[in-house]
């Protein structure tokens, strides 16, 4: 099968749609299909694209205004060429939105099917920056997805609001976890103890630091007597943070085995963001045998289980937020059973067994694309 991958982010970059892509064509070259990329031009100086699991084209973009670390793409005639040069048989719209709309548009006029992934909630991000309201933004939610043969949700929540605000064609389909990099064994005393040099208890967040992520209601926690909070993470809010939560330690971006070390060198782990449609940082804190505390929205429903792998709380409540990570501080046998079945509960939910599920959605576009023009 050829599948061209349009993404509004690849690596370098660092985020949930970055990772995704990637995971996705690595994961179709494994089963010996031929993917393409199509993603925004990195700024000047970044890593080449020499490590990326197959071919990689580049449209120009610009930076976005007060948030440079975000490339939108510029109208360009490569997608279109790209689809064409390919062959595709399948285009997958990772998080359309710009670039996403115009592969959206070249599939509809080159007649290739196209599946289309939800991945990022537009109507919070809306709400967040611009102090609008939900509906223009489900206006053009619904109008991207609309023109696909299939949308495919990260979780049920994300299903429902789509369903909700009239997405057609919508099925599920969740986010693997590299259960052989995040791991328990993976605890590090000598790093511990860099970081909590007094044995406090260590509440990391992994993330973007950007305004729809909350992370200042990690500021109570701070305050708790035995505990040292750890950012990990980098984004426009971080100046502010580090004066909105006093004590805690900021190790910036990191990646790879040296993050899969910090995740299971800590003890509980703190995600804050109530915009999450899936939430992959809380996936790999369970990979690596960490309890999770968590917003009771989006993504984070499906993943945590209240009272079993962690505990969920009310989005956007500081004070509850603070007193989920008092009560596993002060239990450390709760902490080790919750980490235990947190770990339990996401080793079946591997890359390969959810990339296996994303090739039968194709499969099924293009059986029904067949049956109709059969008809």
């Amino acid at each position: 099968m050829r599948v061209v991958i349009v993404t509004e982010s690849f690596p370098p970059d660092v985020n949930g749609v970055a990772h995704c892509a990637l995971q996705t064509a690595r994961h179709l070259v494994d089963r010996g299909h031929l993917p393409l990329v199509v993603a925004p031009a990195q700024a000047p100086g970044s890593a080449p694209d020499a490590n990326a699991p197959c071919p990689v084209v580049r449209v120009p973009s610009l930076p976005l205004p007060g948030y440079p670390q975000v490339r939108v793409a510029l109208p360009s005639r490569r997608l279109a060429a790209a689809l064409t040069e390919h062959r595709a048989d399948v285009v997958h719209l990772a998080s359309p939105f710009v670039l996403g709309v115009r592969g959206m548009a070249a599939a509809a006029r080159l007649g290739i099917p196209a599946v289309a992934v939800y991945q990022t909630d537009l109507a919070g991000y809306a709400r967040t920056y611009m102090g609008a309201g939900d509906a223009a933004a489900w206006r053009r939610i619904r109008s991207v997805h609309a023109a696909a043969d299939r949308t495919l949700a990260p979780s049920s929540a994300a299903l429902n609001d789509l369903e909700a605000h009239g997405v057609p064609r919508v099925r599920l389909w969740p986010r693997g976890v590299d259960t052989v990099r995040f791991r328990p064994d993976h605890r590090d005393e000598a790093l511990r103890r860099e970081l909590a040099p007094n044995g406090e208890l260590i509440v990391g967040y992994v993330g973007r630091l950007a305004p729809e992520k909350h992370v200042q209601l990690l500021a109570g926690v701070c305050g708790l007597a035995g505990v040292r909070v750890v950012v990990v993470g980098d984004g426009p809010s971080r100046p502010h943070l580090t004066e909105a939560l006093p004590g805690a330690v900021f190790l910036g971006r990191r990646t790879g085995d040296d993050l899969a070390r910090i995740f299971a060198s800590f003890d509980v782990f703190a995600h804050t963001g109530p915009f999450e449609t899936f939430c992959q940082t809380v996936q790999e804190a369970m990979a690596s045998g960490v309890p999770v505390v968590a917003p009771a929205a989006g993504g984070p429903l499906d993943l945590v289980a209240h009272g079993r792998t962690g505990l969920l709380v009310p989005p956007r409540d500081a004070v509850a937020v603070q007193e989920a990570v008092r009560a596993l501080a002060a239990d450390p046998g709760c902490r080790a059973a919750y980490g235990a079945a947190a770990r339990a509960t996401v080793e079946g939910r591997t890359w390969a067994a959810v990339g296996d599920l994303l090739i039968a959605h194709y499969d099924d576009v293009l059986a029904a694309r067949r049956t109709a023009v059969a008809a």
